[in-house]
């Protein structure tokens, strides 16, 4: 099937190499690009119903953790920014358990896609995950689940909202809020942010849009889902190179499983 049976390609011509263009100098202005209505309105659908299907088999965490993701430093009090928790829990379905005719598995897989992507990322390439859990991850997120203030290990996030909880669940972020790079973790800041004297950019997202995120020196955040309706959003993991998959003890950590 072609890739417009699945994606907006009116609205989104991906092949285009000034659209292309467009979207990179938006993704390195803002940290994020936002692009709505990304997917199909039945594609949408067809992923809800797939989620729904297989919600009772996610793997659920809760989970403290520090902004930095890192161990806790014994050299700085343990209310320091650097050492301070915050909470996280969701559910996950893994690439495993997403179906071989699944249409998340023919967008992920598709060459056109994952060249927009390599270009607007501005990566030489893009490849899947060298283990079977981590390329495609499906989460869900209940009443009073969050993903706690953090920032990514990687370059770069990419996401695609399926359906929205009736309240919170809210995106939130500060570009450039250290320098991973120069060793800068801007303690100072970190700390307005977690006693909520920071000023906080959100990003509107509804059902279908496509979000790349460059999270590494951003802080971000996902604000308590509140009401019935599940948070559902996919996550696309590539590589730069080939054959990488995730460490066993990030795997043990966010699936509960190796393989």
């Amino acid at each position: 099937m072609p890739l417009s049976d699945y994606i907006n390609q009116a609205q989104y011509p991906i092949e285009n190499r000034s659209f292309r263009q467009a979207c990179k100098q938006s993704l390195q202005q803002e940290g994020a690009l936002v692009l709505p209505n990304f997917l199909q309105e039945n594609v949408i659908q067809a992923i809800v119903d797939e989620g729904n299907f297989k919600k009772e088999s996610a793997y659920y965490t809760q989970s403290s953790h520090n902004v930095y993701l890192n161990e806790i430093d014994p050299s700085f009090p343990l209310e320091h920014p650097r050492n301070q928790q915050v909470n996280s829990s969701k559910g996950c379905i893994t690439d495993d358990q997403i179906d071989k005719d699944s249409v998340l598995r023919r967008l992920y897989d598709s060459s056109l896609f994952k060249a927009f992507l390599a270009s607007v990322l501005e990566e030489e390439g893009l490849y899947e995950y060298g283990d079977n859990l981590s390329s495609i991850n499906l989460h869900y997120a209940s009443e009073g689940q969050e993903l706690g203030w953090h920032f990514d290990n990687s370059s770069f996030a990419i996401t695609l909202l399926i359906q929205k909880s009736e309240a919170g669940g809210v995106f939130e972020y500060i570009e450039n809020m250290r320098d991973a790079d120069a060793g800068e973790m801007n303690y100072e800041g970190v700390s307005d942010v977690l006693a909520g004297k920071a000023q906080i950019k959100q990003l509107a997202i509804d059902p279908g849009a496509l979000v790349l995120f460059r999270g590494r020196n951003a802080i971000h955040r996902v604000t308590p889902t509140q009401g019935n309706t599940t948070r559902m959003l996919v996550v696309f993991a590539y590589n730069s190179k080939p054959d990488i998959a995730l460490s066993e003890a990030a795997r043990m950590t966010f699936y509960g499983r190796l393989e």
